[in-house]
């Protein structure tokens, strides 16, 4: 193939996949997002040409662009491996841009990666979904471009289950005073993981009424409901490996 669509994971290189971790190592051209973490930038060989195509605040890099620079890569015959953080086709526009090779006429293979929606909340201990305590999750992006139809949050809040919401760190105010007037619980818990699976993750909780006002920074997996009352992580390793005693407990009895 071409190109290559590859999921980069939520930032531990360990949670890449092996098929991505061979590709990266025989690529030609790496292009990549700014949420790729730096654990796998690092596999990238030398010699391999590496194109930052991330997208950060004062300096846009436009879609268009992006993919018209992939069919020009392609067409070169050079190995290309588009990297892409989380898993490509769960907001990472890489339906676009697999649209943009196959109207070009390229070859080019996805290859999915572990996204943050899922790897963020089990790195914080949260279970998306438990027996007793929630039977479904939903994943909703908190960032909308200018004429695109906003999200139901409203609506959203009747669903049930737990909401994990990505890339909504700037509107999180706006998010839950809808869902609050959807129906949620004021006091409904909220974690919001930032950084998640890298040696600088933390994890914020506190209820869904004060989400607006919590110090939470980008990047950020935002997880609302019952399951993010749990710490499912058995051993405080910053603490000599002392055993925990976390809220998980409390919500477990009570299931």
């Amino acid at each position: 193939m071409s190109v290559a669509l590859v999921g980069a994971g939520p930032g531990d290189p360990d949670l890449l996949t092996i098929k991505a971790a061979r590709l990266l190592a025989a690529a030609d051209v790496v292009v990549h997002d700014a949420l790729v973490g730096d654990g796998v930038l690092a596999l990238i060989p030398e010699s391999a040409e590496r194109i930052d195509v991330g997208k950060r605040p004062g300096r846009p890099a436009s879609q268009e662009l992006i993919s018209a620079l992939l069919v020009e890569l392609g067409r070169q015959g050079k190995r290309v491996v588009r990297l892409k953080g989380g898993d490509p086709f769960v907001f990472g526009r890489g339906g676009e841009e697999a649209l943009a090779l196959r109207e070009a006429g390229l070859e080019f293979e996805v290859v999915p990666g572990i996204t943050s929606s899922i790897a963020a909340p089990a790195a914080a201990g949260i279970p998306v979904t438990h027996r007793s305590v929630s039977a479904a999750f939903t994943v909703v992006t908190g960032h909308r471009r200018p004429g695109e139809p906003n999200i139901d949050w409203r609506s959203l809040a009747k669903v049930g289950g737990t909401i994990v919401i990505l890339m909504g760190v700037a509107h999180r105010a706006a998010i839950a005073a809808e869902l609050i007037i959807g129906g949620l619980a004021t006091d409904t818990p909220v974690a919001a993981i930032q950084r998640a699976t890298t040696d600088q993750q933390e994890v914020v909780r506190c209820d869904l009424a004060d989400l607006g006002s919590a110090g939470i920074e980008s990047p950020a997996t935002i997880v609302i409901g019952a399951v993010a009352a749990f710490d499912l992580t058995a051993f405080d390793l910053t603490a000599a490996g002392t055993l925990r005693a976390t809220q998980s407990q409390q919500v477990i009895a009570a299931t």
